[in-house]
This record gives structure tokens, sequence and C-alpha cells, in this order.
């Protein structure tokens, strides 16, 4: 449904299915292979799921500003060069405000590989956090069934698009309007909880909805965090390997970072991401020449040596060990 229904206006329904299966094939290659082979429907999940119909318009950067493409402009051409776009692995702009970004479609390969992480079974009921255009809630509705998945955004604009998005598409997960960190307790308890967004600590609201055993994925610095959820008031977990940079959560009572103060630091020290992993990572928490010489006696460790601990109203970051020598409190969590 949804595809087959909408895709031969304008004569694109042809060009739409060859790019979506182009699309699965370049996220397969682009290392998320072994991944789906674990669980094959999340690749029919990309190869089904239309997603020109969650961005029937985008920005592009050019010089000087942005440029609009979008589905219902007289040019064919122009609509081609749309089409093509909605199918390229790469993030889109779809809203902004005052000239600042307010809502994208993240890159597909990325969404790929963090649904699998996801590590979804049949039956699990999910939480998004951040609806978006609405796509990543098809994905995860293609996969579990329209039932099962609750997808929230403090935006009513928003939220109002993303359902269209979806209904256009033949999806109908539960889209609520609401603040994010609160979740949303009247369809919990949930298996997993998403963000598709940046925060700078874990929501404890999250914990309360999320049955013990349960998974939590989110953003956090520039990395992505896994939570086991032990109960209502604890929760541990370590960041993946893959970089993630995600538009922040509207309606994070903990703010943005403070940002770090980097004079007089080596420019090639600079452009180490993993390096900027941390930075961000211990931003209000320790001083940048501090982490500078963590990071250099520690042996440059990659993403996957940290992690975090929720106990309480307490939660803190670590490295390798969250009762280690090397611990500081999240922004809004509490002392370590």
């Amino acid at each position: 449904m949804g595809a087959e229904h909408v895709e031969g206006a304008g004569g694109l329904g042809p060009l739409a299915a060859r790019a979506r299966a182009a699309l699965a094939q370049e996220i397969a290659e682009s290392g998320v292979r072994d991944l789906w082979d674990a669980d094959p429907r999340w690749r029919a999940a990309f190869e089904h799921v239309p997603r020109h119909l969650f961005v029937p318009s985008y920005f592009i950067g050019v010089p000087g500003g942005y440029e609009r493409l979008w589905g219902e402009h007289p040019d064919p051409e122009r609509r081609r060069r749309w089409l093509r776009g909605a199918y390229a692995d790469q993030p889109l702009a779809t809203r902004l405000r005052d000239g600042e970004l307010v809502s994208s479609s993240s890159q597909p390969s990325l969404m790929a590989r963090m649904l699998a992480d996801l590590d979804v079974s049949d039956g699990d009921r999910v939480l998004e956090i951040g609806a978006g255009t609405g796509y990543n809630a098809a994905l995860l509705a293609h996969r579990l069934g329209d039932d099962r998945v609750t997808t929230v955004d403090l935006d009513p604009e928003i939220t109002e698009s993303a359902r269209n998005h979806l209904a256009a598409a033949g999806y109908r997960p539960a889209v609520v309007t609401g603040d994010g960190t609160r979740g949303c307790v009247e369809r919990a308890p949930y298996d997993r909880i998403m963000a598709t967004c940046a925060l700078r600590s874990v929501p404890t609201a999250w914990l309360g909805q999320c049955r013990p055993g349960g998974r939590i994925l989110m953003p956090l610095s520039t990395g992505l965090l896994t939570l086991t959820v032990r109960d209502a008031h604890r929760a541990e977990g370590r960041f993946l390997h893959t970089p993630a940079y995600f538009v922040a959560l509207r309606g994070d009572t903990a703010g943005r970072a403070p940002e770090p103060q980097v004079g007089g630091l080596p420019r090639r020290v600079l452009r180490e991401e993993t390096f900027r992993f941390l930075l961000t990572l211990t931003a209000g928490a320790m001083d940048a020449h501090e982490a500078l010489a963590l990071w250099e006696r520690e042996g440059r460790p990659a993403r996957e040596r940290f992690g975090v601990t929720v106990a309480g109203d307490r939660q803190w970051a670590w490295l390798d060990d969250p009762e280690g020598p090397y611990a500081w409190a999240l922004r809004g969590g509490g002392p370590p």
C-alpha cells in the first residue's frame, strides 16, 4: 500500500521504484549488510517505504543560502532532480525557521544502522522521540506494525506534517504532540525507545516507561548511546562506534552543551573525530586541555570505550568502567 497508490503522479513511479532499490543496495554496501542479514525485514522496509512521500520539499545548501526543491515543481527536470535527491544517501533539511534547521530527514544509512542496532523482535513496542518527517516511524511500522509504534514531537506543525506523510504512504502509527523528554506514558510500556534528536542527558521519565531489560538508543554528544534499562531508576550502557550528528531536541531541559574552550589546542588534534566526541561529552565538566591529556594518555580511546550510567537522580559518563577513575557528570544529571 502507499507506494503503489501514489507514485504514478507525474510519471515518476518507475523512477522512484528504481531509486528506492538503488538506495537499499547503497545502504547495504555502506556496511549494514551484515546487520540486515540478521533481520532481512529491515532491507525490505527500505525497499518498500517511499521516502519521497516524506520529503515533498527540502532544502539544499547553495552559495549564500539554501535552494528549495519540491515534487510539484512545474519543470519536469526539477521534479526528477527532487526525486533523485530524495533517494540519495544523505540527510535532507526539511524545515527551516529564521534560518535555523528545526527538522530534517536523517541520512538513510545511519537510520538503517540505528534501526538494526535497536535490536527489535516481533511484537516489540517502540517509542520514537522526534517525529521528523515520519519516515523513520514508517520504517518501524513496516517492520513491527502500526499499533506497535508511537512517535512524539513537541512541534504540532511537525507532528501534523508527519501524520499526513505517513497516511499518504499507507501507515498509521500513533503520532503524538508532546515533550519528548517526558515520553508518552499513556501508550507505555515500551520494549524499545529510540531518539532521533540530540540530547545532553538521559530523560529519566523514559526509564519508567521502558520495561526492565528494554533498550534505549539515543544520540548523545556526537555518538549513539545504547542503554539497557534495569528498572525505573537505573540504566547503563556504552556508545556505538558510529558517529552521529542530529538536530537538538526541543524541550530538553538540560539545554545546549556549553561550548568547549579550545584555544591553544593543535589543529591536528581538533580534526580528530574521537577527540571532538570527548570534548563534547565532557563540556562543562572538564577543561579542553585536561580532555586532551586524558585522550592521549589513554591511547586515543574510541567511542566504544565510553559509557553512561543512570542511577536515580545521578547520571554520569565514564571511560572503560562506570566506577573507574575517569567519570564526569552529564549536564543536568547530577554528580558522578
